[in-house]
């Protein structure tokens, strides 16, 4: 699939699919908030992000993206230690209310650890933990991944302060109007903290690698991974910051509040096409 500003091909099944949502007035589902990161490493000159393969048997089975996942009650009810901007800071940035905000940020720091066991936390605003792939931190990243614990707890136990300005805003995606399952997804970008590894225990993931954004984009387009377009434009995007720096410079400036929902249009004299808007 070819993505460019304007849009994409879209697909004839879900041409059909939408015309048929439209034909019988049907009413839209109520997207669910999710949160997701783009992980990022250095790479020699360049930079790498991290994909996991979601399971067959998942929403989305198959398709390559970035770990994420949507906002548990719990996320927003969080007493934390919390470093970085505000939660009203960051619900100036993201368009929501502190306490919403909050939940999303909670969500993308929770679900990079229960994805990819990296921690975006630290003894203090100014540090972060190392290796967290220990029994015990595994023991914890399971418990957090059933629900038998809050991240806030989590973090108490463990003396921990939220980083929350590890974390960068980068756009907000909604799924279409058509669509039985919606997602109003938060991306974020994250450097992969120093002394850190991602590990593949997600019961969510049957594969994971790192890669180097245009190369996962030209392994897309050849085929050989599969992704939904906010993975691909969010490549793209990353990509196009030329290195991490970049990629960080990128992030202060960006509209992380207004969503991107694509929008199918049927002109008269071309192909249908999803609209990015």
């Amino acid at each position: 699939m070819t993505i460019d500003a304007d849009g994409f091909p879209a697909p004839p099944a879900l041409v059909a699919h939408a015309r048929r949502f439209r034909a019988e007035g049907a009413t839209p589902a109520v997207p669910r908030v999710a949160a997701t990161v783009l992980l990022l490493r250095p790479a020699g000159d360049d930079f790498e992000v991290y994909l996991i393969r979601r399971v067959a048997a998942m929403a989305f089975g198959g398709m390559y993206a970035f770990p994420g996942g949507g906002v548990d009650p719990s996320d927003s009810q969080a007493h934390l230690d919390w470093a970085g901007p505000t939660p009203a800071g960051w619900g100036e940035r993201l368009g929501l209310t502190p306490q919403a905000a909050q939940a999303v940020v909670c969500a993308a720091a929770r679900e990079v650890f229960e994805e990819a066991g990296v921690l975006l936390a630290g003894p203090d605003a100014q540090t972060v933990v190392g290796d967290v792939s220990g029994d015990d931190w595994e023991a914890d990243r399971v418990a957090l991944e059933q629900r038998r614990g809050g991240f806030a707890d989590l973090l108490a136990r463990r003396g921990l302060t939220l980083r929350s300005d590890l974390l960068l805003p980068w756009s907000r995606w909604i799924t279409p109007e058509f669509e039985p399952r919606r997602f109003d997804t938060y991306f974020f970008v994250a450097l992969l903290p120093e002394g850190q590894r991602t590990r593949d225990v997600s019961g969510e993931a049957d594969h994971t690698l790192w890669v180097r954004p245009a190369d996962a984009l030209s392994r897309a387009e050849a085929g050989e991974l599969t992704m939904l377009p906010p993975t691909l434009v969010s490549l793209a995007q990353v990509a196009a910051g030329g290195d991490l720096a970049g990629v960080a410079r990128a992030a202060a400036t960006r509209d992380a509040a207004t969503p991107v929902t694509p929008r199918l249009d049927e002109p008269d004299d071309g192909e249908p096409r999803f609209v990015l808007a």
